[in-house]
């Protein structure tokens, strides 16, 4: 190792998929200096990880990124939001709307998204390039993962040549996939739950199917439940408008790209024949795994590395992105002074539950729940009952979009609620909660809340004594805290906080909230960075 050639930085970062160039963005943005290793030069044109939430657009909105990646849609506005559930074939009779996220659309800043991830990608690629303190080696590979007590030193190979070179940082992020070589390496192991099922994944053009949905406006997204599958999808996504669409399902084990007719499975799913011309035939095993830590020492990992699900519900990218910016302000913090070394570890308290009750409580759980209802009512069977069931999972739909509200109440480093943990299950409102994501409100000003926080800290005061916030403030230069300090009233829409002081993590989470103007400042500030 002595004998390569040796570069120095901050943090590097292994893996520039989606979560790894977004935490590059991140620290870069915050003035850390980072290099992301990426074995790819381009994006993989393989459509997946197309839902990005509303709160994954804050993350794009504050990355400078949101008008780029709103430009490179590949399908209009009007169908990038909608998703239909249907039984037995799309064309069966049966649907409902399905994955309503436009239901909580008033509990955050920005509107959802819709387009491939490599569209996405490529917007990241752009943002990250115009950042000076984020270096990308596109077109290289990470080979061996050290650490000691001060640092960490990657080996990287330059692919399909002999160019090897050492990378020295104080930290090393993971965000290398599924097959994560930094989480094998540095020791960090899985549990894995394996359903037996292998998926193929399709890629097809076909103007056929875009007219025979025309029946449903608005949808780009089909979940078909069948009941020979027990449960597991049968699910179209749309690419673009009227031409490329996607398609995964179970399939027999044993099914190779030769031996099994792809064609016929499209059109038994649809309920119709219709053209199709195959770009792509790939296939994966359906499985959940989770890492038992997310950090070993100096070495974190994010994402798929970290974590990995079915692509049932649109959860897996939105969910690496948190996890890279709930990172991206921890490690600066640490790297900068104005933190506790303990704050990383917060990292792990904080996202891994959030992931395991995400696999456990929406995707399993839904799987379980379609089993049983497909198990238990056929129209062939009992019309009428099937009928008044079938209504009744419509409105739990709905009820689902509400209960998807990752938060960190339990959080050590929040004044939350003690004991209660960190989870996903939680439910929209607009009362400023400790550990919870906060809502979006109008200012007297009338800019948003969003447009004035501070890429630091931010104390929210609304009608509140003066001395109160310059409490707050010289705490904060005590502990060379970044905070900024936002006067409004406490009207017009603000009262529905229900709090006068709300503290504001830099990942948009509540750290704090009340109305006691006698409020230790000093003591809120140091719990929220482990300070001693």
């Amino acid at each position: 190792m002595s004998d390569l050639k040796q570069e120095d930085t901050e943090v590097v970062i292994v893996g520039g998929g989606p979560v790894g160039i977004g935490l590059a963005i991140e620290l870069g943005q915050r003035g850390i200096h980072c290099v992301v290793v990426e074995r790819y030069t381009s994006p993989q044109p393989i459509p997946k990880g197309q839902n990005l939430t509303q709160r994954t657009m804050e993350h794009f909105y504050f990355w400078g990124a949101e008008k780029a990646l709103r430009a490179a849609r590949t399908i209009p506005r009007e169908y990038g939001i909608g998703g239909l559930t249907a039984y037995g074939t799309l064309l069966g009779g049966y649907t409902y709307d399905w994955l309503q996220r436009e239901l909580v659309r008033p509990f955050y800043f920005t509107d959802n998204e819709r387009l491939p991830q490599y569209a996405t990608e490529a917007v990241l690629r752009q943002r990250a390039a115009e950042i000076p303190e984020v270096r990308t080696l596109y077109g290289w590979s990470a080979e061996e993962v050290n650490q000691d007590v001060d640092g960490v030193h990657v080996v990287i190979a330059k692919r399909g040549g002999d160019d090897r070179r050492v990378l020295r940082a104080r930290y090393l992020v993971g965000c290398d996939g599924s097959r994560s070589l930094v989480r094998e390496q540095s020791g960090i192991t899985q549990i894995r739950s394996d359903h037996d099922r292998l998926m193929v994944l399709l890629v097809f053009r076909s103007g056929g199917l875009h007219q025979l949905l025309e029946r449903f406006p608005g949808k780009s997204y089909y979940n078909v439940l069948d009941p020979e599958l027990k449960g597991y999808w049968k699910f179209f996504g749309r690419v673009d408008l009227g031409t490329t669409w996607f398609f995964h399902a179970p399939v027999p084990l044993g099914t190779t790209k030769d031996n099994f007719d792809f064609r016929l499975y499209l059109h038994s799913a649809v309920g119709a024949g219709f053209d199709v011309e195959f770009e792509h035939i790939g296939f994966w095993d359906l499985r959940f795994a989770t890492a038992d830590t997310y950090r070993k020492g100096r070495i974190f990992i994010a994402g798929d590395a970290a974590h990995s699900h079915p692509p049932y519900g649109g959860y897996g990218i939105n969910t690496g992105f948190e996890d890279a910016v709930n990172l991206g302000w921890k490690l600066p913090a640490v790297l900068q002074g104005w933190a506790g070394s303990g704050l990383l570890d917060t990292y792990d308290e904080e996202r891994r539950p959030v992931f395991e009750t995400t696999a456990r409580d929406f995707i399993e759980r839904a799987i379980a729940a379609d089993r049983h209802f497909l198990d238990t009512y056929n129209p062939d069977r009992d019309r009428g009952m099937f009928e008044r069931e079938w209504e009744a999972r419509s409105s739990g739909a709905k009820a689902e979009i509400n209960a998807f509200e990752p938060n960190y109440r339990g959080s050590s480093i929040v004044w939350g609620s003690p004991g209660s943990g960190c989870s996903a299950l939680g439910s929209h409102r607009f009362e400023a909660r400790a550990g919870h994501h906060l809502a979006p409100l109008l200012l007297s000003s009338g800019r948003n809340i969003y447009e004035d926080l501070g890429q630091g800290f931010s104390l929210l005061g609304l009608d509140v004594d003066e001395r109160t916030l310059q409490s707050f403030e010289e705490a904060a230069k005590q502990l060379r805290l970044p905070l900024k300090i936002i006067r409004d009233t406490c009207d017009a829409g603000r009262e529905r906080y229900r709090a006068r002081l709300i503290l504001i993590r830099p990942d948009q989470f509540v750290a704090w909230a009340s109305s006691d103007s006698n409020a230790d400042g000093a003591e809120i500030l140091r719990r929220t960075i482990v300070a001693g």
